[in-house]
């Protein structure tokens, strides 16, 4: 089926209601082949790279948009695993990760979107390629979704073995698994560190339902324990009053809140994390989750402000603020923004994947703009069987992306709500992943 405009719109609209009812050129020679593995021919070309809940959704939408746009997924691996609900793993409430893992062949198969499994080397804007460790890709337009890695490199100590002893699991997968192998082997009575970084990083509520999910486990399993959030933010940064609520009255005397610990040195061995130089905090299990930035892709790729972070973007198309044709989507760009910005969340991700989509095609096209009317919906988890959320609505005002006013909110302080939005926020996840895959 091919979307006009109007169309669009009524499937962007009704897509994102679904969700709330039931509610990732530096100088210097290339790195990788260089030959092209799917010559372009005439056809226009979209190339997409990544396959997450940016990627995935706008190689599906440029194709849906307009047949006659070739869409080439570049993604390194044959599945993803979802960040979102992976809590619920690591504390042992999930028993695999099955309802948190897609593939791509149906995505695929029913949108005629051509598979490229290969890392990517390299996005070469000057010469409209893309360069993975399979070859290279001729593009019209490229759509980057590369998610987030981490600056470990500004936490003395922290080499590439630390995280086989001190996981981050803020990428879903085998981190995921061992964070949950060490907390499961920890004997009762164990202590349990949590660090998170200052802000900005994927997904600002996580670390806190974390910390609510873990201390469920010990609570359940392991009542002898402790865990402590060390959190390197002055205070909590979403969903305050919910959070600590939650804290006070399910995880009293087992688990503490300590704001404004940066962690700037780590001992591996003795798992031992440094504050400023001067505070040790020895865990039996800690979980060190490092500041964040763009994926290394798009740093290799110069796509980065100068902050050496984050991907500034044209808030209407995505398109780069430094290459021209190259455009940057989810957790790793950062649009003009007043007030609050857009989370980094898969939920975020979506609705930017289908703007960007839209507006690439139109570009293609030389149709008319559409702005942003995007929507983000966290939830997260404060129990086993309970839930909190915080929505809102981003519309661009001046050029720049802003929340709208009254338009969206957090949940009851008295967590009437929290069973039923569980289960909202299952759905949710059900839905978008869905979405992706089909």
């Amino acid at each position: 089926m091919t979307l006009d405009r109007r169309n669009f719109i009524k499937l962007l609209g009704s897509a994102s209601s679904l969700a709330l009812a039931g509610c990732a050129t530096q100088g210097g020679p290339a790195v990788g082949l260089t030959t092209e593995i799917m010559p372009k021919g005439s056809a226009r070309r979209v190339v997409v790279v990544g396959g997450g809940y940016g990627g995935a959704i706008a190689a599906k939408y440029v194709r849906m948009l307009d047949k006659s746009i070739e869409v080439v997924m570049v993604e390194k691996n044959k599945q993803f695993i979802s960040c979102p609900f992976s809590n619920f793993y690591i504390a042992g409430i999930y028993n695999d990760m099955n309802a948190l893992t897609i593939g791509y062949d149906n995505l695929a198969a029913n949108h005629s979107i051509k598979m490229v499994y290969a890392e990517v080397t390299l996005i070469d804007p000057a010469a409209k390629k893309v360069v993975t460790t399979e070859g290279t890709l001729t593009y019209d337009h490229v759509i980057v979704s590369p998610g987030i890695d981490f600056r470990t490199e500004e936490i003395e100590g922290y080499d590439e073995n630390t995280p086989h002893v001190i996981p981050h699991a803020w990428k879903a997968g085998a981190q995921s698994t061992l964070l949950r192998n060490q907390l499961q082997a920890m004997p009762d009575g164990g202590k349990v560190i949590i660090s998170m970084p200052l802000t900005p990083y994927r997904c600002p509520p996580g670390p806190y339902e974390r910390s609510c999910l873990i201390a469920h486990y010990l609570k359940t399993h392991k009542p002898k324990s402790k865990l402590f959030l060390l959190d390197a933010n002055p205070d909590v940064v979403s969903k305050k009053p919910l959070f600590t609520k939650a804290w006070s009255e399910y995880y009293k005397g087992i688990f503490e809140y300590v704001p404004g610990k940066k962690v700037t040195r780590i001992d591996a061995k003795e798992k031992n994390l440094i504050v400023e130089g001067i505070e040790d905090h020895k865990g039996d299990v800690v979980n060190f989750i490092p500041s964040q930035r763009a994926g290394n892709i798009a740093v290799k790729s110069d796509l980065v402000g100068d902050d050496k972070k984050w991907c500034p973007v044209h808030p209407v198309t995505f398109e780069s603020a430094k290459h021209k044709f190259v455009h940057v989507i989810g957790d790793a760009c950062s649009p003009p923004s007043t007030g609050a910005p857009m989370p980094k969340s898969g939920y975020s991700a979506n609705s930017q994947a289908k703007v960007c989509a839209m507006n690439v095609v139109a570009m293609m096209n030389g149709k008319e703009m559409i702005e942003l009317s995007g929507i983000n919906v966290c939830y997260s988890a404060i129990s086993d069987h309970q839930s909190v959320s915080i929505a809102a609505v981003y519309k661009i005002v001046d050029h720049k992306i802003t929340a709208v006013p009254n338009s969206g909110g957090i949940s009851p302080a008295d967590f009437s709500m929290a069973q039923a939005e569980h289960a909202y926020g299952e759905s949710w996840l059900k839905n978008i992943l869905t979405e992706m895959s089909t």
